[in-house]
């Protein structure tokens, strides 16, 4: 999610000044997504540059409160209206895995089980969370969590059809059987 359009829309919601929204942003996510107020103002100045939101007087105690625009209201109204893309080639741990499949000496199978372990402990601290949330008391943080359990256990089935995978194909062997019957080919044809 663009940290622009979050703050964005939570000045459709109402005025705001920085700190302000970071807190704000912060619970409705469950702080899921930590924000740093230098992040927020940059991206305050942002908006204003680009029309979204107008900068207004301080309020008494001195915070700069800014306010969306039509356009800004605009903006986040496609927003809402538009699917997030889907995130494709930049996964740290397929990457991780697809060089590991490719590297000399890397015990892939044994990257799998430190990986799964990984991932269980992970998912087990989240369906812990999960039994404490209460979707009545707060939905944006129960769907949140669930978002990040399932994609916990997306991770865990991925890891699966990973160790499946090398156990089939093992590239690292197949190479080296390929280049042992063209050593013993060129040796034969000698």
């Amino acid at each position: 999610m663009s940290v622009r359009m979050g703050v964005l829309a939570l000045l459709v919601d109402g005025p705001g000044y920085g700190y302000q929204l970071r807190g704000e942003f912060e619970q409705r996510t469950g702080g899921s997504w930590p924000l740093n107020i230098g992040q927020v103002y940059t991206t305050l100045d942002r908006l204003e540059r680009d029309g979204l939101v107008e900068r207004g007087d301080a309020d008494e105690d001195g915070h700069v409160v800014y306010t969306a625009t039509d356009a800004g209201r605009d903006a986040v109204t496609r927003w809402f209206s538009e699917p997030v893309p889907a995130k494709r080639g930049r996964d740290e741990l397929a990457i991780k895995f697809a060089l590991a499949v490719t590297v000399p000496g890397v015990d892939v199978e044994r990257l799998v089980q430190v990986q799964r372990g990984a991932a269980v402990r992970n998912l087990q601290d989240l369906t812990r969370l999960k039994r404490t949330a209460d979707p009545a008391e707060d939905l944006a943080w129960s769907l949140v969590l669930e978002s990040m359990v399932f994609q916990a256990e997306a991770e865990v089935r991925w890891l699966d059809h990973v160790e499946s995978s090398v156990s089939r194909y093992r590239p690292s062997d197949r190479r080296t059987s390929v280049s042992a019957s063209a050593d013993e080919t060129v040796r034969s044809a000698r």
